[in-house]
């Protein structure tokens, strides 16, 4: 796929933004990935809600994107609330269903979301796009 990759051909850390809802993980996302500006865009993939569209979180729609944006880089996890925290800490811990590598990060979700996808998309490795999302506690809004 095009857009994943440096100008160098390494491949770009892939960021799963998971939800209770949907909507609300589709809009981070395409958020996210427009404020990353040009050139090479980190895979970004939402898995907010269940697969019947409601409220929740779903272990398979989270495999699925983290699957869907591994590019042997490594895949950062961010998370909103409560049961989708518990749900990414338990797939971590099978470590048989994510990909190799996939961490989940404390940070706030649209800010730390923002900063995960820019820093990848510069090619930064996966600690580098972990520590961006973390550091995204730090941003004052005063």
């Amino acid at each position: 796929m095009s857009g994943e990759t440096t100008r160098d051909g390494a491949s770009l850390v892939g960021i799963v933004l998971v939800s209770h809802s949907g909507p609300v993980a589709e809009s981070v996302a395409a958020m996210a990935t427009g404020l990353a500006g040009g050139g090479a865009k980190a895979p970004v993939a939402a898995a907010g809600g269940t697969p019947d569209g409601g409220l929740g979180t779903s272990s398979e729609l989270i495999t699925e994107a983290a699957r869907k944006v591994d590019r042997g880089a490594g895949v950062v996890i961010l998370v909103d609330l409560g049961s989708a925290v518990l749900t990414v800490k338990a797939l971590v811990a099978e470590g048989d269903e994510l990909p190799d590598g996939a961490r989940m990060v404390d940070a706030p979700f649209v800010e730390g979301a923002v900063a995960a996808v820019v820093t990848a998309s510069s090619g930064a490795d996966v600690a580098a796009v972990a520590a961006a999302a973390e550091e995204a506690y730090g941003y004052r809004k005063e």
